[in-house]
């Protein structure tokens, strides 16, 4: 008798979290892959989006698009969704009642970080009402909820009580992330210099990363910026000893121009210490650029000893020894630790908790 899995593609058509959108098809691609014999892979996706996966199985398109399908699954309506075996790669999952030991109904579902408990102010107020009740709707009928380190079980517990149905499966890089071949005209159209440090994190954390770059005497260059943030961010810069000409502030860049960005970096610092997956830090590593991060729980159990984790006050140096002497050591360990993270892997334990379940 064979067994089908069906993912929850919910952002084919609407992307409002372009790492979760890539990460989602990445593991779909994983899970085809890895399938255990007489094991199928199919998905559940809005009204009007169309997966082009190649071996997906069935595909059941609902009949809402996702902005209404967020509000129906918010409110615990799934019509039309059907049983058997669900896995979300997000909070994104029709989470109602449902048998799991009679009818073998399992849903699963998985939290990428914490910041609408930790950092609300940086989403908009309905994304963070609607992050919060799909967690509780998760802790009452998923029957277990995926995290992606060790760091976030006791964190999540603060927010909600999973007890032993929390399990670690790790993110990784995009598959196939490498820099493209034309990398140096990529970084000429994004605008960034010659030389330079990548820096992410957010406004209250910026800073060390700033005098970091001056430490090192290169520019900044801050990805992932919110729309409107710039000239805070360029104050935080200022305010740092690194002058404005010599800080530049990107948004979200699709895949080939942040590959072509990163690989260029002298170095990268992580200056956030929220409860995240930390994409562009493994995707620094997959690149073998210098890795300097703050030292907390995530960054320990990701980066480990990948790059430097070092306390805030210490970024600067940090940095600095980066770009100079140790930049060849960094780069080694950077790339031996980004060897730990595969779509594959995380596949293969993804099947594995379903077989469990």
């Amino acid at each position: 008798m064979s067994a089908q899995l069906r993912v929850v593609l919910d952002q084919l058509a609407q992307v409002v979290s372009p790492d979760i959108a890539w990460a989602s098809l990445d593991l779909t691609g994983g899970l085809i892959a890895t399938a255990p014999r007489d094991c199928t892979v199919g998905a559940i996706v809005p009204a009007g989006a169309k997966p082009r996966i190649r071996g997906l199985g069935d595909v059941r398109a609902l009949g809402l698009q996702r902005r209404e399908l967020a509000a129906s699954w918010q409110l615990g309506m799934a019509p039309g969704v059907g049983g058997g075996m669900i896995h979300a790669p997000s909070l994104m999952a029709p989470l109602v009642k449902h048998d799991r030991v009679h009818d073998m109904d399992q849903t699963v579902v998985t939290l990428w970080d914490l910041n609408a408990w930790e950092a609300p102010e940086t989403m908009a107020k309905p994304a963070v009402t609607w992050y919060r009740s799909m967690l509780r709707r998760a802790a009452k009928h998923a029957d277990a909820i995926v995290v992606p380190s060790h760091a976030f079980v006791d964190r999540l517990e603060a927010y909600a009580r999973f007890g032993d149905r929390v399990r670690v499966i790790a993110g990784a890089a995009p598959t196939g992330f490498a820099a493209p071949t034309d990398a140096d005209a990529r970084r000429t159209a994004v605008g960034v210099p010659s030389e330079y440090v990548v820096i992410t994190g957010d406004r209250v954390s910026y800073e060390s990363g700033f005098r970091g770059a001056v430490a090192a005497g290169t520019d900044a260059v801050v990805l992932d910026s919110p729309e409107g943030a710039e000239p805070a961010v360029v104050e935080a810069a200022s305010a740092a000893g690194l002058p404005e000409r010599r800080v530049h502030v990107r948004g979200r860049l699709d895949e080939a121009d942040r590959a072509a960005v990163l690989a260029g970096a002298s170095a990268y610092a992580a200056t956030s210490a929220l409860s995240a997956w930390p994409w562009r830090a493994v995707e620094a590593m997959t690149l073998g650029v210098p890795v300097v991060a703050v030292d907390d729980e995530v960054h320990r159990d990701v980066i480990a000893d990948g790059g430097a984790l070092v306390a805030d006050s210490d970024i600067p140096d940090a940095v600095a020894d980066a770009v100079a002497g140790g930049n060849a050591r960094y780069r080694v360990i950077a790339g031996d630790r980004s060897r730990a993270f595969s779509w594959a892997s995380s596949a293969e334990r993804v099947w594995a908790l379903h077989a469990e379940l």
